[in-house]
């Protein structure tokens, strides 16, 4: 009997990425393969690439390289959303042999049958983003701690600065009956918490197929999918990877803070606290929209975490737009920001507006908003000393320590005891350290 290959992975990007390679490597095991570290001398080595950041071609050459480096006749397959935009210029990376779309993706194993090592350009598979017209359901699983599960494809928004459209097509969505017997198969697994990922969350419902040329009909709304999960036995953690602020309804928050499962922590896009860029953005909502979601959060539940992600640099924003950004925020009763520079995107109508930010100044606003950000988290953690919370424990890594997350996603730390990971532990909230990590008592 023949060794059966070994295949490694490596995700970049968000966490439905990570939902989708997690179902791609169980693919590989059903089918017989192995599977190992890229240091441990792989014979196939999978990049699930992301478009989001202005990295995605810096990073994709450093993993072929590092790849080559441990297994020179690695044979070398890069998918994902980097992948479906720009497949001729990832297949001329030296080392890459092949390039699948965002169709292709999910019948890898078809395609890499027979594959040898090439010292060509890689092959490519990648149609028409229209073609990725299905639903495929996926799950992160191996984790002790929690599981991503995928529940919603696609977007049919038109924001200027965005590719995810083209890199991953229309919306569509799991059925409400498939998400709860995935939620059972995790549940079961011992998995104490599920993050539900898409691109367009709060989009769920339109169906599992995209049919071109006719207006999706909605089948189910997200609220209807929460209630449904609530009720699985074996879950005792949900939460909400991230949610449209036009689409985050009173109904939405005011079930979370009755859920004994849905946990009080949502991330909610703003991208701008400038109605001009908002505008500009082609953003589905103003300022005063964002401002009455989180008052809804905070009256429902005041203890609640809210994420928020902004975009320094967009087109046309001037000194007094980004001013009005950060007034905005500092004002703004939330717990912690991610902070993207903008980068043009081809094919995208913010790439063409002109007025260019120059990139220095991009940073520098990047910088005052990651400071404003520590400060609001530090502010966050300030209001939770001496409280008693619920914390679900993993590995950290440093040796000798684990960590955990609260409900609220308060980030806490406390000496390794290897037989708390993966479980959840009662804990009062002591101090606060340099690194922002909470300090507990057991």
């Amino acid at each position: 009997m023949s060794t059966p290959l070994n295949v490694a992975f490596h995700t970049l990007g968000c966490k439905l990425n990570f939902s989708e390679t997690s179902s791609i490597r169980r693919m590989f095991e059903d089918h017989g393969y192995g599977s190992c570290k890229i240091e441990e001398g792989a014979d196939i080595y999978i990049i699930n690439t992301c478009s989001v950041t202005d990295f995605a071609d810096k990073k994709c050459r450093y993993e072929v390289r590092r790849a080559l480096k441990y297994s020179p006749n690695v044979r070398v397959v890069v998918i994902g959303c980097y992948a479906q935009l720009k497949p001729k210029e990832i297949s001329e990376i030296p080392g890459v042999d092949l390039v699948l779309g965002a169709a292709e993706k999910f019948n890898i194993i078809k395609y890499i049958d027979g594959l040898s090592k090439t010292t060509d350009k890689g092959m490519v598979m990648a149609g028409e983003v229209s073609e990725a017209n299905s639903f495929i359901d996926a799950f992160s699983f191996g984790d002790r701690t929690r599981s991503f599960l995928k529940v919603q494809d696609g977007c049919n928004y038109k924001c200027t600065f965005c590719t995810i459209p083209q890199a991953r097509g229309a919306s569509r969505s799991d059925t409400i009956e498939n998400a709860l017997m995935n939620a059972k198969k995790i549940g079961a697994s011992g998995v104490k918490e599920i993050v539900l990922t898409g691109v367009n969350l709060g989009d769920f419902g339109n169906g599992t197929e995209v049919i071109e040329g006719t207006k999706p009909k909605k089948e189910a709304m997200f609220i209807d999918l929460i209630r449904e999960l609530d009720q699985v036995d074996g879950v005792e953690r949900y939460r909400i990877s991230s949610i449209e602020p036009n689409l985050l309804t009173d109904e939405i928050i005011e079930f979370v803070s009755q859920s004994n499962k849905f946990l009080p922590h949502f991330h909610v896009p703003l991208q701008s606290g400038s109605d001009k860029i908002l505008k500009a953005m082609q953003r589905r909502y103003l300022t005063p929209l964002y401002t009455s979601r989180v008052a809804s959060i905070k009256k429902y539940m005041p203890h609640a975490c809210i994420g928020v992600d902004v975009i320094v640099g967009f087109p046309g924003e001037t000194e007094e737009d980004f001013k009005e950004t950060f007034n905005f925020l500092k004002d703004l009763d939330i717990s912690y920001l991610h902070v993207f520079t903008y980068s043009e995107r081809v094919n995208t109508p913010a790439a063409e507006m002109g007025e260019p930010v120059p990139m220095n100044i991009r940073r520098e606003r990047n910088e005052m908003l990651r400071i404003l950000s520590e400060k609001k988290k530090r502010a966050f953690y300030e209001q939770h000393l001496g409280l008693t919370k619920q914390v679900l424990w993993e590995p950290s890594k440093q040796e000798d320590t684990m960590i955990g997350f609260t409900d609220n996603y308060v980030k806490v730390q406390a000496p390794l005891k290897s037989n708390q990971l993966g479980k959840v532990q009662q804990v009062t909230l002591r101090e606060i350290e340099e690194n922002s990590l909470v300090s507990i008592s057991i």
